[in-house]
């Protein structure tokens, strides 16, 4: 009783919500109980890079966990197509049932066979929950006829009949189709209890305004940033630099959905002076690189994209050679190569030696002072950086980014990061100066993600706030970044110089090393981890299935799953992506091939054939009780059964 007396004035504040004994007793019932319940899945997805059909089709079959569900169910008694058209009608309930009924003659005998199918299901992918949970994730119209179909079995002769009369009576109000959206959405929501993003929904692709528009409003979510995620956070909290950068990958990629139809960024400066800047220039190296599905962008729009694109390049490049030389500390001055090209002879001098340049025409560059804006190239970043901030929805979602993101996670003995822990040749912590600040490892991740966070803290101080907006640049490519970790951003080299050996970007050790046991043992050991079942799970450098490379690494220890969502990287890993499922079994990695079309998907049953590998299956089903919502229950038993017995000890009085 020594502990209850000593937290009194906490276990008053807990009254309020338990105010007797009765309603204590009850609450410690229901933890326990929960505590026994198998553990709930987990998804890990990294480096969607703005795929968004591709990132809600894996969402809504849950990596193929809906499919194995029904298979489990209706293996024996459907046919093949008749199981791709019910998991098809899960994905997408809406366009399904369209296409159906026009299909189907027979549409009351279909939604009897589907109603009752969706109900098993359901009632298969919410038996790991409580019944207080289900409820609260059904639709308020319809909760309680739900709640009934899926505590009510046909298998009980007594209750056949209440449950086939309740179903025919929905079809006969002509409620059937609102039944099966509110049944197919409820079998997603379950199948899926916590999402981890491991960074990366921004860049390449054109959808990433719409995958933030879902993770708005998704129940259960963590993003561990990315560099490109850092990159869009830096733009909007004011750094031009980023914003350049924002702007040059979406040109580059021929893709400005995201920023204008998505964000309504206004380009029309930066067209207009592109436009008069480099009206002569023909801008080959900034030709945008195209999808198969953007062949129809006509030649005179190529043109157009490949002169925004270029003036919007040596705005960058100017913008962060200024950066360099404010912050010497950063260690970034050789990455300032304007100042080595000659302009007359078409040349740039790298590292002592002489290289031609495939584009030398440079009209704002000022040999006396190259990293000088030009009048017109200020306005141009000016304007652009007032309509990145004032964009609502952007701002929201990066507000989102900012209150569901950090740069690492630690979830059941599971270490998530996006990139790296920058580590030296030997494999030890590598020390990072961090605005001012010496660290490395557990605190290197912790600072970086202060100065992240200081950007937009408007209680800091104008210096501060400064230093946080400057900082995201050096996140984005610099060497010791632990989102980067890279000798060098070769894109200067890449546009304007053919010599590829100029390209090459030498990984830090953090990537050479990470297939050794040991290492990954000292970097978990760094964060805390503990127990015989930790692991690290990263994304950002794509895994080359193609060529044999594994993303099973350091005997199980550590999981890559970044397999290239982003279509430009299909053809270097072969594949279209990993997805990580962790249920109470134990670690399944999911291989996704690349995804057709969600129309494919409707019309016929069409699913990302998916190959999953067993990473690690713990030898008995793993419980709540076994997870860190278990540690936190059981602290919360604790302290109900310290209430419980002051109440019983007269302490404290009954309401």
């Amino acid at each position: 009783m020594e502990h209850a007396i000593n937290d009194l004035r906490y276990l008053k504040l807990l009254r309020r919500d338990f105010p007797n004994i009765s309603k204590v007793t009850t609450e410690i019932i229901n933890l326990e109980a929960i505590l026994h319940l198998p553990k709930p899945t987990e998804h890990f997805l990294a480096d969607l890079h703005g795929e968004n059909d591709a990132f809600q089709h894996v969402l809504r079959n849950a990596s193929g966990n809906i499919r194995r569900k029904v298979t489990e169910l209706f293996g024996n008694t459907l046919r093949e197509q008749d199981m791709r058209d019910l998991c098809a009608l899960i994905y997408y309930p809406e366009q399904k049932l369209e296409y159906i009924k026009q299909e189907d003659k027979n549409i009351d005998d279909y939604y009897q066979t589907t109603l009752n199918q969706l109900v098993a299901i359901c009632r298969r992918v919410s038996s790991k929950y409580t019944r207080s949970k289900v409820r609260k994730n059904l639709p308020q119209e319809f909760s309680y006829i739900i709640e009934e179909l899926l505590h009510e079995s046909t298998d009980d002769h007594n209750k056949e009949a209440y449950v086939n009369v309740i179903i025919k009576t929905i079809i006969a109000t002509r409620q059937a189709d609102h039944f099966i959206k509110a049944l197919c959405y409820l079998i997603q929501r379950l199948s899926i209890d916590q999402l981890h993003i491991l960074g990366d929904i921004y860049d390449r692709g054109p959808g990433a305004h719409l995958i933030m528009n879902t993770l708005e409003t998704y129940h259960q979510w963590d993003i561990q940033w990315g560099n490109h995620d850092i990159l869009w956070m830096g733009a909007v909290a004011g750094n031009p630099c980023c914003m350049a950068s924002v702007i040059r990958l979406s040109l580059r990629y021929g893709n400005t959905q995201t920023l204008e139809d998505g964000y309504a960024i206004n380009l029309v400066p930066l067209a207009t002076f592109a436009m008069e800047q480099y009206k002569n220039d023909p801008c080959t190296p900034f030709a945008p690189i195209l999808e198969d599905s953007q062949n129809n962008i006509s030649e005179k729009t190529r043109r157009f994209i490949s002169q925004m694109h270029k003036a919007i390049s040596i705005i960058q490049f100017k913008l962060e050679g200024q950066l360099y030389k404010k912050h010497p500390e950063w260690k970034m001055e050789d990455r300032c190569l304007l100042e080595h090209i000659d302009k007359e002879k078409g040349t740039i001098i790298l590292n002592g030696k002489e290289y031609p340049l495939k584009d030398h025409f440079f009209p704002t560059l000022m040999t006396d002072n190259p990293y000088q804006l030009s009048l017109e190239e200020e306005d141009v970043v000016n304007s652009l950086c007032h309509t990145f901030q004032v964009s609502d929805k952007l701002n929201n979602h990066i507000a989102c980014l900012l209150s569901h993101g950090s740069m690492y996670g630690i979830y059941n003995d599971n270490l998530l990061f996006h990139a790296s822990v920058p580590l030296d040749k030997d494999g030890h912590l590598k020390e990072t100066d961090v605005c001012g600040k010496k660290v490395k490892g557990r605190q290197l991740m912790d600072c970086t993600e202060q100065v992240v966070r200081l950007a937009y803290d408007q209680s800091a101080s104008p210096s501060e706030r400064e230093k946080g907006k400057d900082y995201y640049w050096y996140l984005w490519c610099g060497p010791d970044s632990p989102l980067f970790d890279k000798s060098k951003m070769a894109t200067f080299e890449r546009y304007f110089i053919k010599d590829k050996s100029t390209h090459q970007e030498e990984k830090g050790w953090y990537y050479q090393l990470r297939d050794n046991a040991e290492i990954c043992d000292r970097i978990m050991d760094e964060f805390g981890l503990a127990g015989p079942h930790r692991h690290i799970i990263n994304g950002h450098v794509p895994v080359r299935v193609s060529g044999g490379e594994s993303p099973i690494k350091a005997g199980g220890k550590l999981m890559v799953i970044d397999g290239g969502f982003a279509k430009a990287y299909h053809d270097t890993t072969g594949i279209a992506g990993y997805t990580l499922v962790y249920h109470s079994r134990g670690f399944q990695l999911v291989q996704h091939t690349p995804f057709t079309s969600k129309e494919e998907a409707i019309k016929n049953g069409t699913d990302i054939k998916s190959i999953t590998q067993i990473v690690e299956m713990t030898g008995q089903r793993e419980m709540v009780n076994d997870t860190d919502k278990g540690a936190e229950l059981r602290t919360q038993i604790k302290d109900l059964q310290d209430l419980l017995l002051a109440y019983q000890k007269g302490i404290l009085k009954e309401k």
